[in-house]
């Protein structure tokens, strides 16, 4: 009976190389199974030995290259077939990674798996524009939501942002108007700042700063594209404006190239 490889679910960070665990780049130097998201740099892509089989499922909104389960199922075949295998992911795998269901089916197919983390989305755009997720004069929580899950609408987000705190909003791009909506029904002011950071940690990365009722203007005029996250709250009105060149003064943003 052949043994079973193991299924490795990795974080790859916001897209930096050298944000890379150590564990993360031995492991994506060795493997011979790697299994991606789109977010995964090609530069992360590239450091995979010569011989090492990429698969591809990356994913947006309108298409799924394979449903969740028959990524699932992939990983778990390959494994059975005695091939280690890398499920690699932009980020962490536990949040928004879907690393836990991954991780479920594995175990429950009794093939071994180890979850290696990552610098998160958030973690990896706070860092990159110098913008504190919590500040002792500012900010004490700071909570992740995601802006593109199914019932948007009738998820409870009150008390999430405010006075004293942070929201970091994942997927958040094409939910835009909506999620404007929802915060200020929920009765978060409308001038609170807010920062758009697309392409976190990467040498195209942009920060687009406005107040939170223009957040679907800011969207829509600056054609974000994910992958890009909303922060919301004080702590975006406190990081160091010398790091960052205005590109937009006149339409009463910024943006870091």
């Amino acid at each position: 009976m052949t043994k079973a490889g193991t299924i490795y679910l990795v974080g790859a960070g916001p897209g930096d190389r050298d944000l890379l665990t150590l564990r993360a780049a031995r492991l994506i130097e060795r493997t011979e199974v790697i299994v991606h998201d789109g977010l995964v740099s090609k530069d992360i892509l590239a450091m995979a030995r010569p011989d090492a089989q990429l698969i591809s499922v990356a994913k947006n909104r309108a298409r799924h290259t394979l449903p969740q389960e028959n990524i699932n199922a992939l990983l778990i075949r390959e494994a059975k077939a005695g091939r280690d295998v890398i499920r690699l992911k932009g980020g962490d795998p536990l949040i928004f990674g879907r690393g836990g269901e991954e991780a479920e089916d594995a175990r429950a197919a009794g093939v071994p798996v180890e979850i290696v983390p990552g610098v998160s989305a958030a973690n990896g755009a706070a860092a990159a524009t110098q913008i504190a997720l919590t500040h002792r004069d500012a900010s004490s929580i700071v909570s992740f939501v995601a802006g593109q899950c199914k019932g948007l609408s009738d998820q409870d987000w009150s008390g999430l942002a405010g006075k004293g705190r942070t929201l970091v909003i994942y997927m958040g791009v094409k939910t835009a108007p909506q999620i404007a909506e929802k915060l200020m029904a929920d009765g978060l002011a409308p001038d609170v700042p807010l920062a758009i950071v697309e392409n976190a940690a990467r040498t195209n990365m942009r920060v687009l700063r406005g107040p939170l009722a223009g957040l679907p203007d800011l969207v829509e005029a600056e054609q974000v594209k994910s992958p890009a996250l909303i922060i919301i709250g004080e702590v975006t009105a406190r990081d160091d404006h010398t790091l960052i060149k205005t590109a937009h003064a006149a339409a009463g943003t910024e943006t870091a190239q």
